[in-house]
C-alpha cells in the first residue's frame, strides 16, 4: 500500500482547498463589497434572500467550469476553439475583449479602494497606496512562482473573515435576520431592481468562469500527474480520478459557500448599523468602513477596512489573469502564472495591460463609482453569453467524455444563463446601474 493511499481522507480534502476557495473569495472584491454595503445601507435586511438564491447558482456554474478543466486539461479559451467554428470563435473573442476592458476598469476601482482603506488606517494618501499596490501585484505576477502566488492568495482569503466578525458584533435581531434570509422581501421600485441586477452581476461575474477553470489547470500542472500540460482525468487511474473529482467539487462548494457567507455578513453588518441610523448613501467600501466608526466603534471600522484591502489585493491578479487566460487560449498561446514571461508573452502582456492600465487609471482622479457602473453594464451584458459558451462546451460529449453535464448541471447552468439574460434586459430597461 502506497503512502498516498494511507493518507487520511480529510487530508485529501484539505489539500484540495484552493481554486474554488480563491475564486469564491475573489468574487468579494471591493466593488462587490460596495454593492453589498449599498444594499444593506439602503434596504436593510431586504437583500439577504439573494445570498441564498445565488449560493446554489454559483456552486453549479463554477462546478461546471471546474469540471471542464478536470475532464479536458484545456482552458475554456482553448475549448472554445475546439467547440466552435470561426464565427463562434469571433464572438467569443469579442466577448473576451469586453471582459478585458471591464476587468481593467474593475482593477482601477479596486486599487482606489485599497488606497482609500490604507488612508482610513492613517497610513498615507490614497494615490500612493494605489500605486504601490499596483506595482507590487505586477511584480508578484511577473516574478513569483505559481506556488508562491497561490500561497499568497490563500493567506489573503483570511482577510474576508473580518466581515463575519463585524456581523456578529453588531447584530442583535437574529430572528429578523433569519426571516429575511428565507422569505424574499422584494420591493417593486427602480432603485431596488437596479441594485438587484448589480448584486446578481457581482456574484455571477464572467471572469470567475475563466479563473476557476484556469486555476484548476494550474493546480493539475503542479501535481504529480501534471507537467507541461495538465493531464485529463480520463487518463488517471480510476480511483484517483474519482477522488480528484470529489475533492475538487468539495473545494468549489466550500469556496462558493464562503463567498456567499461574506456577502451575507456584509449586508447584515451594514443593515444593522448604517440603515438603522439612516445612513443610506454609501458609494464605496471605504465610505462604508468610515461610516461604521461612530456607529459600531473603531474596531469594527478597522476590520471592515482590512477586509476590503485584503480582498482587493486578492482580486486584482485574478481579474487580470482571468480574461488573459481566455484570450491566450483562444489564440492557442501558452498561458498561466506557472509559465515564465518568455514562455507565455501574450498572456503576461495582457496581464500587464490589465494591472498597469488599471494602476494608471486609478491615478487619474476618475470617479471609481463611474468605473464600477461601466463594469456592471459590461458584466451584465456579457454574463449570459459567456454562460451559453460554457454550457455548450460542458454539454459536448466529444470534448467532455464521461464528464459531460448531467441533468442537474444542465438545469442549474441553463437556469442561471436565463436569469442573467433577464438581469441584462432589466439593466437596459432601468437605464444602467446607479449606486446613489
Amino acid at each position: 500500500m502506497t503512502k498516498a493511499s494511507t493518507r487520511p481522507v480529510w487530508r485529501h480534502y484539505l489539500r484540495a482547498m484552493g481554486p474554488g476557495l480563491i475564486t469564491g473569495a475573489s468574487d468579494d472584491d471591493p466593488s462587490g463589497i460596495a454593492t453589498y454595503s449599498q444594499a444593506g445601507a439602503q434596504f436593510g435586511l431586504a437583500f439577504l434572500w439573494t445570498a441564498l438564491l445565488t449560493w446554489p447558482l454559483m456552486i453549479g456554474v463554477q462546478e461546471i467550469c471546474d469540471r471542464t478543466a478536470l475532464a479536458t486539461g484545456t482552458s475554456l479559451g482553448g475549448l472554445a476553439v475546439q467547440r466552435f467554428r470561426r464565427a463562434g470563435q469571433t464572438i467569443v473573442g469579442v466577448l473576451l475583449v469586453a471582459l478585458l476592458v471591464a476587468n481593467a476598469l474593475n482593477i482601477a476601482a479596486d486599487l482606489v479602494a485599497i488606497g482609500s482603506g490604507m488612508q482610513l488606517l492613517h497610513l498615507g494618501p490614497t494615490w500612493l497606496w494605489a500605486l504601490v499596490a499596483g506595482v507590487l501585484i505586477s511584480a508578484l505576477i511577473a516574478l513569483g512562482t505559481f506556488a508562491r502566488i497561490a500561497l499568497v492568495f490563500k493567506v489573503l482569503c483570511a482577510a474576508l473573515l473580518s466581515y463575519l466578525v463585524v456581523a456578529v458584533l453588531v447584530t442583535h435581531q437574529w430572528g429578523s435576520v433569519l426571516d429575511h434570509t428565507f422569505i424574499p422581501h422584494v420591493q417593486l421600485n427602480k432603485t431596488y431592481l437596479a441594485l438587484l441586477v448589480a448584486t446578481l452581476g457581482t456574484t455571477i461575474s464572467p471572469y470567475l468562469f475563466f479563473w476557476q477553470n484556469a486555476h484548476r489547470l494550474e493546480e493539475m500542472r503542479e501535481g504529480p500527474e501534471g507537467g507541461a500540460k495538465a493531464l485529463p482525468l480520463r487518463r488517471w487511474a480510476a480511483a484517483r480520478a474519482r477522488r480528484k473529482q470529489s475533492t475538487s467539487r468539495l473545494d468549489v462548494v466550500a469556496g462558493m459557500t464562503f463567498s456567499n457567507l461574506v456577502m451575507f455578513a456584509i449586508i447584515v453588518a451594514t443593515a444593522e448599523t448604517l440603515n438603522v441610523h439612516h445612513q443610506t448613501d454609501i458609494r464605496s467600501a471605504a465610505q462604508a468602513a468610515a461610516a461604521l466608526k461612530p456607529l459600531a466603534g473603531q474596531f469594527a471600522s478597522v476590520l471592515f477596512a482590512l477586509g476590503f484591502i485584503g480582498s482587493g489585493l486578492l482580486a486584482i491578479p485574478v481579474l487580470a489573469g482571468a480574461g488573459s487566460v481566455g484570450m491566450a487560449g483562444l489564440l492557442s498561446r501558452e498561458w498561466g502564472f506557472s509559465r515564465s514571461v518568455r514562455e507565455a508573452p501574450i498572456f503576461y502582456g495582457l496581464v500587464a495591460i490589465g494591472t498597469l492600465g488599471g494602476t494608471a487609471l486609478s491615478l487619474l482622479a476618475i470617479n471609481p463609482i463611474k468605473l464600477l457602473i461601466v463594469v456592471a453594464v459590461i458584466n451584465g451584458m456579457a454574463a449570459a453569453p459567456f454562460l451559453v459558451v460554457v454550457m455548450l462546451i460542458a454539454g459536448s460529449r466529444r470534448l467532455m467524455g464521461d464528464y459531460v453535464n448531467g441533468k442537474l448541471a444542465k438545469t442549474v447552468g441553463w437556469a442561471t444563463a436565463a436569469l442573467m439574460a433577464v438581469a441584462a434586459i432589466a439593466l437596459i430597461a432601468s437605464g444602467g446601474i446607479s449606486f446613489g
